[in-house]
């Protein structure tokens, strides 16, 4: 997510500060995950399903433009070789996947906590 795509207001909903740990946990633990690490820091992380559904991908604003997130889906595109990959990207995340060869099947609009979210289901 970017500040320049989306308001403070759609960003707490995306993105919340009080997320539910035991729920992320327990949906990292079921799907294969990566986490990139620099001195001892996380700097990025992504997760896939068995299905090939790409379900996260976030790498920190200070790495990005790195390849960070070039090698995280590697790993996890990788991981359900064969199989068609799906994922809801971001506004900014967008162009990231198209040039990674994904296409547009659909624009949505998603509402969390009352708040209109625009992203796009996207495939490779």
């Amino acid at each position: 997510m970017n500040a320049k795509d989306y308001t403070r207001e759609q960003l707490d909903v995306w993105a919340p500060k009080n997320i539910d740990l035991r729920k992320w946990d327990h949906s990292f633990r079921k799907h294969k995950t990566v986490v990139a690490i620099e001195d001892n820091k996380i700097v990025g992380f992504g997760d896939i399903d068995r299905s090939g559904y790409l379900d996260r991908l976030f790498v920190d604003k200070n790495y990005q433009n790195q390849g960070i997130a070039t090698a995280l889906c590697e790993e996890l595109e990788t991981s359900v070789e064969g199989k068609r990959i799906t994922t809801h990207a971001s506004i900014t995340a967008k162009p990231f996947f198209e040039h990674r060869g994904y296409h547009l099947i659909k624009e949505q609009k998603v509402l969390r906590n009352g708040i209109e979210l625009i992203n796009f289901v996207m495939e490779k």
